[in-house]
């Protein structure tokens, strides 16, 4: 578990430059396919000799612009198995090698050749035709589409590594003689103690040995409200240390905290597969046996009709193109990519695709509250001072106390003091009581801020303050069971 860290940006690295390789391709073929396609469907674009400059223009959009079709198609068929790159080579590769034989052994290379564009049904010489248009678009679309979905998953990871970044980089090391070293948090192993102090971050899930404090786990549970720990209690890496010091020993490292966890669960949402893409998957292994035994029979029966060799196959090259997939092996991945991403970009972790596919069945949504319809931020909504007490005195000696704190309530008490009565005056002898709250020394008089019993404050309080105190928390409560 101590072992020397991969390095960090090796996959990101890795992901940038197969997406900008995927992007050079794209954007090459797009820029070569289009001449050529305008030039087949728009007649009066077709000048003497076009045919040839289509050629040139096509060629490299077809052998290496579909180089990963074909690279796909060899490793399956050598596997036995056809997948919708094995239909996106063939019929690219059927389109340009009739092209080729129309172009050198057909009328298509005649000097004046015109492909006329119509959308009516018609008889035509099969070997003037050329289809060099057919096979650079479909190239062009299917890189797009290949683009786009590598463009979603890069996407996803950065959402990814931005929940991994929330994890701690460094950790205080605590060795049996008492001496701390500030060491990498990877290098971290179980059963290693290590200091927290306020503010900083736990480097990883332990177990708390030594001081009390509150923990702020908002940016993993969204729960903006801390929770009191002391010796024996668990902790979370990644979550931050708003109080007291804290001595950690490590029970779960690498792999294994709740951090690397929910990484985890978030790559095997990007990876899985939802039902409809199985069925997708399926239907390819069945599709592509089924469009050659179509392309066949075609290319039989019109030699068996007397149609002629050329017609029969140019009928046949006709199924393979019409066969080429667009949207069957790229929608689905493609929408689940970028929901999945989408939702751990929002802090929302998809357990895995069949879920996300199963939302269309949900007839009740059931939220909690903390984050989600609320901000997760506390606010200071209303001060009760005691009787003679004035308010502003109240906000400027209790905000002055809690400003010192790292405690999310503390910082709310002490923005809302400072809103309702500008700049707070500076705090003495300040001293953070886990559990309890704070006290210090404002302007020479001691202030008591916590929960009962207020910390160093020997009697119970105010009995009129006390009912107003259980008065706004049975509102409180009122409030969330209406929710």
């Amino acid at each position: 578990p101590g072992g020397p860290p991969a390095p960090a940006g090796s996959a990101a690295d890795r992901h940038r430059a197969e997406l900008e390789a995927l992007r050079e391709r794209l954007l090459v073929s797009l820029v070569l396919s289009v001449p050529v396609v305008l030039m087949a469907m728009v007649p009066a674009l077709q000048f003497d000799n076009w045919q040839w400059l289509s050629l040139t223009l096509a060629a490299p959009v077809i052998v290496w612009g579909a180089l990963p079709f074909h690279r796909a198609a060899w490793t399956n068929l050598r596997h036995g198995a056809a997948t919708m790159d094995t239909l996106v080579s063939v019929g690219t590769l059927a389109a340009f090698g009739w092209s080729l034989w129309a172009l050198f052994l057909g009328d298509a290379g005649m000097h004046g050749m015109r492909h006329e564009f119509s959308l009516a049904v018609s008889r035509a010489d099969a070997s003037s035709a050329i289809y060099l248009e057919v096979a650079a678009g479909v190239t062009t679309f299917i890189l797009l589409g290949r683009y786009l979905e590598a463009r979603s998953k890069r996407t996803a990871g950065a959402a990814l590594r931005a929940l991994l970044e929330l994890g701690a980089k460094d950790v205080a090391v605590l060795h049996p003689d008492g001496r701390e070293e500030r060491m990498p948090a990877d290098r971290l192993t179980v059963g290693t103690r290590f200091v927290v102090r306020p503010g900083e971050k736990i480097a990883t899930d332990g177990r708390v040995v030594e001081g009390s404090s509150a923990v702020d786990a908002s940016m993993l549970t969204g729960e903006s409200v801390p929770v009191d720990v002391t010796a024996g209690d668990a902790v979370t890496g990644a979550t931050v240390n708003a109080g007291g010091r804290l001595v950690v020993e490590a029970t779960r490292v690498g792999a294994d905290t709740q951090l690397a966890r929910m990484a985890t669960l978030v790559e095997e949402a990007q990876s899985g597969k939802a039902e409809v893409q199985r069925l997708a998957d399926r239907v390819s292994g069945v599709f592509v046996p089924i469009v050659f035994l179509i392309a066949l029979g075609t290319l039989g029966g019109w030699l068996l009709a007397g149609g002629g060799a050329t017609a029969a196959f140019t009928a046949a090259v006709a199924v393979l193109i019409i066969a080429c997939p667009c949207a069957l092996g790229l929608a689905t991945p493609t929408a689940l990519m970028v929901g999945t991403g989408r939702g751990a970009q929002l802090g929302i972790l998809i357990k895995g695709p069949e879920v996300l596919e199963s939302t269309r069945r949900v007839d009740t949504v059931v939220l909690d509250k903390t984050g989600t319809v609320t901000t997760g931020r506390m606010t200071l909504h209303e001060a009760v001072p005691a009787d003679g007490v004035p308010e502003e005195e109240l906000l400027r000696l209790a905000g002055a106390v809690e400003n010192a704190s790292e405690h999310p309530i503390a910082r709310a008490v002490a923005s809302g003091a400072t809103e309702r009565t500008g700049p707070l005056p500076a705090v003495e002898d300040f001293e953070n009581v886990p559990g309890l709250g704070v006290r210090g020394r404002v302007g020479g008089r001691t202030v008591l801020v916590g929960r009962e019993p207020l910390p160093g404050d020997g009697g119970d309080g105010d009995g009129a303050l006390n009912a107003n105190a259980r008065e706004m928390l049975d509102q409180t409560e009122r409030a969330l069971e209406r929710l």
